[in-house]
């Protein structure tokens, strides 16, 4: 059996340094290869640089979408830092629709080497991989979660994530990420019209966190600046600033004008999942 792992970086394959904790090359490679079967070839794409996921973008997503399309039919293990991983998560997982892959993304909170979770999430991303499942799956704290909708719901313990169910995924419109610009815009009480106005100018889209079940002020400044940017041909997605739940237009009668302005109901998308549908679409 053959088996691909794309090392993008993150704490799990960090060392001591006298600045602090820092990527190093071959830790990862290293801890894996020891615990794979012998009948088992590893093949290993290695970013260099390794990257901090907080500097993981479409630029990244599209590189891991190129290596594992052109290693057809292999299993494959992500190793990635866990402050973006909901993002990717979402980014392969509907990039890859239809296709068939297995994909496990794996990380830590703490690095291999600490007596801490990096080897247990390792060997379960493993014997997930070698099971060559489709789908693409976070192997984190003992369990396999669907990784369409990862919430990163703390900072610090090793139970970091959780998976909200997502509708069913279609193959996306496109295959990679293009250079559109988009972004994630969270409503608040006194929200100014026209920093949205501003916001959305510099945009070709963004996904709008709005109340509840889906809410947002009757300000009619604040609702005109979101028709604009409908009406502009952006895309405007609106999702619920719960992690639990998603919209239901037309509960509330406060959710009416934001309804009204021609924004796209997310449903029960997570924030990420509703940017990354926008920008395949």
């Amino acid at each position: 059996m053959k088996l691909l792992l794309i090392h993008t970086g993150g704490t799990i394959g960090m060392a001591e340094t006298g600045a602090g904790l820092a990527p190093k090359a071959g830790l990862v490679e290293q801890a894996l290869g020891e615990r794979l079967p012998t009948d088992v070839a590893l093949f290993s794409h290695v970013f260099d640089p390794l990257l901090d996921s907080a500097d993981v973008g479409p630029g990244h997503w599209n590189r891991m979408l190129e290596v594992i399309r052109s290693h057809e039919g292999l299993p494959v293990i992500i190793t990635h830092g866990t402050d973006t991983m909901s993002f990717t998560g979402a980014a392969l997982s509907q990039a890859l629709a239809g296709e068939g892959r297995c994909v496990v993304l794996c990380g830590s909170m703490k690095p291999l080497g600490h007596g801490a979770d990096a080897e247990g999430n390792l060997q379960l991303a493993i014997d997930a991989a070698l099971s060559n499942e489709p789908g693409v799956a976070l192997a984190f704290a003992g369990k396999m979660m669907p990784a369409a909708g990862l919430i990163k719901r703390d900072s610090e313990a090793e139970d970091a994530f959780r998976s909200v169910p997502q509708d069913h995924l279609e193959p996306s419109a496109r295959p990679v990420f293009d250079d559109r610009r988009f972004a994630i815009l969270t409503l608040s009480p006194g929200i100014s019209a026209e920093f949205l106005r501003l916001a959305l100018s510099c945009l070709d889209g963004a996904v709008l966190r709005v109340f509840g079940s889906g809410t947002a002020m009757s300000d009619p400044v604040v609702l005109k600046a979101l028709e604009e940017a409908v009406r502009a041909g952006k895309r405007v997605r609106a999702v619920s600033q719960c992690e639990r739940g998603g919209l239901e237009p037309g509960t509330y009668a406060a959710g009416a004008g934001l309804w009204a302005t021609g924004i796209e109901n997310g449903g029960r998308q997570t924030p990420e999942a509703a940017l990354i549908s926008i920008w395949l679409a």
